[in-house]
């Protein structure tokens, strides 16, 4: 299904938890978050529902996030059910990696097709900083299980912080020289814990490409992808660069976006939600229409350079990474 921009709108992002084994400095308030109540939450049923009818609709792209997705019980049988689904045609995960090792062949089996690991340093110490408790080893030994059962192209997401990790871009891109690896940065959005670090340690993705000036630039023939690629020479994997603030890529974006309380946000940076839990319980509003509703009313492109620009309410693990 079209947008009012034209755009075809056929990648769902579906946040199945907002819950997290990690406390990320950016990403969550040091002490966790309030637990909400299990009726808040959809049920992996009616998640089920949604996608059902958002594949209906055209969507053949469906990527399950969190929180960490790994955490929620029953994922396992959820990823089976959708990858079932008629017209799913790629079926992703965004994980911490923490839990990878354990589940990477389940999620084969299940039918995952790749997955993205947030890892935002290469450094044992610094991991247990930024996450608050995290190792860094079980996150590695989780990417070489995913490697090893087949969840390819692994993809790792690092999040730019000035004073933090910018001084590890060169090992990053590194991991690509001689495997099959994509190392994506990402430019610090500012989003819930991560507004005040935005304004102090923002890094533009176009400082570091000049800092690294043997990449050379790809096209991946995927026009929606919000990462510009490139490679190193005789490099086997690729860098890419998501570049949210200086460069937003929003005439290409194709996705819409679920909660885990059941709302559709058409655009991750604004706070325009359309409840859809309360047609899936109480049958009040068609759950199709509210999803034609949501894709058009997409906005044509966020605010987040604006000097009006209103900060959206939600933290990104209230969202769906």
């Amino acid at each position: 299904m079209k947008d009012t921009s034209g755009r075809n709108i056929n990648y769902l992002r579906i946040s199945i938890t907002d819950l997290c084994n990690l406390r990320c400095m950016y990403c969550m308030p040091q002490d966790g978050i309030e637990k909400k109540h299990h009726k808040e939450i959809l049920s992996l049923e009616e998640i089920y529902q949604v996608a059902k009818v958002a594949v209906d609709l055209g969507i053949h792209k469906i990527r399950i996030t969190g929180g960490e997705p790994l955490v929620r019980k029953g994922i396992i049988k959820f990823i089976e059910s959708i990858a079932q689904l008629d017209g799913v045609k790629d079926l992703a995960m965004t994980t911490n990696g923490l839990l990878l090792k354990k589940y990477a062949m389940d999620l084969k089996n299940a039918g995952i097709n790749r997955v993205n690991i947030s890892l935002d340093t290469l450094k044992a110490e610094k991991y247990e900083q930024i996450t608050r408790g995290g190792k860094l080893k079980t996150v590695l030994e989780g990417i070489e299980e995913a490697k090893k059962v087949g969840l390819n192209p692994i993809k790792i997401n690092t999040v730019l912080i000035g004073d933090f990790n910018d001084d590890e871009v060169e090992n990053f891109v590194e991991l690509t020289l001689k495997e099959n690896i994509e190392v994506r940065f990402i430019e610090l959005m500012p989003i819930g814990q991560a507004s005040t670090w935005a304004r102090n340690r923002f890094v533009s993705n176009n400082s570091i490409k000049e800092r690294i000036s043997e990449l050379i630039p790809i096209y991946d023939g995927d026009k929606h992808s919000p990462a510009k690629y490139y490679k190193l020479p005789g490099g086997k994997g690729k860098v890419g660069f998501i570049n949210p603030i200086s460069s937003h890529f929003c005439k290409y974006c194709n996705r819409i976006r679920l909660t885990a309380d059941g709302r559709l946000k058409p655009c991750l940076h604004s706070n325009q939600e359309i409840d859809i839990k309360t047609a899936l319980r109480h049958h009040i509003g068609d759950l199709r229409k509210l999803m034609e509703e949501a894709i058009l009313s997409k906005p044509s492109q966020h605010t987040l350079n604006d000097l009006n620009h209103e900060p959206i309410d939600r933290d990104m693990y209230r969202i769906g990474g």
